[in-house]
């Protein structure tokens, strides 16, 4: 196999031609990118369920919206969090992924990473792909990738994430931005 070069930290943008229903129209932080595969979690997929009615303890530290948002159709059933911390070093309990962008190790007492957080999202499952999988989908032009900024893991709005994230690359990948949600009324 040939080497990966690693897309940790970036954002794969579903294309309007990806056709699998749990990744239309989304933005997906990539938290892990090797030649072993890759793992990441959708921005964009807000739940009805809070974040106080699974994980209490974390509720207060949450960003609005203040609901655990489903990060892909893997595991469920196991939560991730994702906070930004501004400054060179993290606190314990904190991650690195890319710039102030981190994973959380939801085991540990909130009061202790708290004061550091700039913000905090949790997630219900996660996207992965295996060796190979996501480059051969990258190759079928099923994804954009993009660079991610702090501020798209805490979006107060989610539900217009994709639309933004495009709307602020340059040249003919922006206008995707404008593309219709069902173009055969267009």
């Amino acid at each position: 196999m040939t080497e990966v070069s690693s897309l940790t930290g970036r954002l794969l943008v579903a294309t309007p031609a990806l056709a699998d229903p749990n990744f239309d129209r989304a933005v997906v932080l990539l938290l892990d990118h090797d030649d072993e595969g890759s793992l990441g979690v959708v921005l964009n997929r807000p739940t009805p369920v809070t974040v106080g009615d699974v994980l209490a303890s974390w509720a207060d530290l949450a960003g609005e919206p203040g609901v655990v948002f489903q990060g892909g159709p893997v595991s469920l059933d196991a939560a991730l969090g994702i906070a930004v911390i501004p400054g060179d070093e993290g606190p314990l309990g904190w991650r690195r992924v890319h710039g102030a962008i981190g994973v959380v190790d939801l085991e540990t007492p909130p009061e202790l990473l708290g004061p550091a957080l700039g913000s905090l999202r949790i997630f219900a499952g996660y996207a992965g792909w295996g060796p190979g999988q996501l480059e051969a989908e990258l190759d079928d032009g099923a994804w954009y990738v993009v660079e991610s900024e702090p501020g798209d893991v805490s979006s107060p709005t989610p539900g217009t994430l994709w639309r933004q994230v495009l709307r602020r690359q340059r040249g003919e990948l922006a206008m995707v931005a404008t593309y219709p949600d069902d173009p055969s009324l267009n």
